[in-house]
């Protein structure tokens, strides 16, 4: 299905072979759980199990910072898990949350009533807590304080609405701009960067308003169907009376108005983002940073001006993906997809927009920041006979070594 996905665009099909052939490796090596102690190979066992998009990446990280980093995400997950249960009545969630940093120091605490998918980092929390507090000092310290926040922050919006767009940036912030925070911190405690890049708060938490803003953004319908609400009254008000009235087809062109309304707004962050992968210098940090970065500009092109947002979920093509994945290890490269997810966008601004004027701006101000020599495309033009035979030889190839990797998986 992945091929079939990437039909028209052979250079896609092109990297899901050779990323499977083995360049996933070259690009992000995993790490060997064989040597770690037993409670230490379980968190990266909970980390694969909890997590798509980070696992992957995580496991690339240089020796020195990996381990802060996975405990450091499952301790956020298992806090984010208990935010995101809707079983669990807010008079025993929001003491959960508010306390929820003191449990790294209980051996024993764990909580076995939620019914969420990732439920088993609650339940087995005594593993991640132990391997937590084998940390270094400041790791600890720096994940125990992040910790904290978030848990507070959630609580102030469990009884809270997002109304303002200050309210967006500062439930943002809560939940994806302490992150980048954290990890900055981390970073620089590891010794693979400098000390500046731990310093400089803002720009980390720009990074993470940048992939929460466009995650909530994807997530209109999950979110609307669950009884969540995080697209800022102070902007969906101004095309309708309910957020919840955009999944009415007879609401589908102020949905889409107010859709193009937040992206074009979540532009804006781009050139900070660049300011700090800029001044990244070890290489696993900078594509750990650098490829949530281009999978969320493709996620906004994906959907502006999309009606599918609220309809289904909006995705990014698997063969697209590991393009960039395999195109995101250095600065320029990563302004060349950034360029090019802009140019896409730009070129699909609608006359009649209400916010077509501001979204061409902001779209020029983001190909100012990134010029560049390097280049980014998906072609599609071949003749139909050579793409044929290479499609056929990719799907080929693709099957083979997907048979090969499942033998050699049942025989460990």
């Amino acid at each position: 299905m992945d091929l079939l996905r990437s039909v028209s665009h052979p250079d896609e099909i092109l990297a899901l072979v050779r990323y499977k052939l083995g360049d996933c490796r070259a690009v992000l090596p995993q790490c060997d759980t064989e040597l770690m102690t037993p409670t230490l190979r379980k968190c990266y066992e909970y980390l694969r199990l909890t997590s798509r998009s980070f696992a992957a990446v995580i496991q690339a990280l240089d020796d020195e910072l990996r381990d802060s980093v996975c405990i450091f995400y499952l301790v956020l997950r298992a806090l984010d898990t208990v935010e995101d249960d809707m079983t669990i009545p807010n008079e025993v969630k929001l003491p959960i949350l508010k306390s929820f940093y003191k449990n790294l120091l209980d051996p024993a605490w764990c909580y076995t009533d939620s019914k969420e998918k990732d439920r088993i980092v609650l339940e087995d929390f005594p593993t991640i807590s132990y391997e937590f507090r084998k940390l270094s000092k400041i790791s600890k310290e720096v994940i125990s304080d992040i910790c904290r926040q978030m848990g507070e922050g959630m609580c102030v919006y469990m009884e809270k609405n997002v109304e303002t767009l200050a309210d967006w940036d500062e439930y943002c912030h809560y939940v994806a701009g302490l992150i980048g925070i954290g990890l900055s911190k981390l970073f620089s405690a590891s010794g693979l960067e400098g000390e500046f890049v731990g310093r400089d708060l803002d720009l980390a938490n720009r990074m993470g308003l940048f992939l929460q803003r466009t995650n909530i953004i994807r997530d209109y319908l999950e979110d609307s169907e669950e009884g969540r609400e995080f697209w800022p009254k102070q902007v969906w008000s101004k095309y309708a009376k309910n957020l919840r009235d955009f999944a009415d087809p007879h609401h589908r062109g102020e949905a889409i108005s107010c859709l193009n309304d937040l992206i074009s707004r979540t532009l804006e962050l781009i050139p900070d983002c660049i300011k700090y992968m800029s001044q990244l210098q070890n290489k696993s940090v900078f594509q750990f940073c650098a490829i949530p970065q281009v999978m969320a500009i493709a996620t906004l092109e994906r959907c502006y001006n999309n009606p599918s947002v609220f309809t289904g979920v909006v995705k990014i093509r698997k063969g697209e993906a590991v393009k960039m994945i395999m195109g995101s290890n250095s600065t320029e490269k990563v302004k060349a997809i950034m360029v090019h997810f802009t140019n896409e966008i730009s070129s699909r601004i609608p006359a009649r927009d209400p916010n077509a004027e501001r979204t061409s701006k902001l779209c020029e101000d983001v190909l100012a920041c990134c010029k560049t020599k390097q280049e980014f495309t998906t072609s599609s033009i071949y003749p139909p006979l050579y793409m044929s035979c290479a499609m056929m030889l990719a799907a080929i190839s693709y099957n083979y070594w997907s048979q090969i990797e499942a033998v050699d998986h049942s025989m460990t």
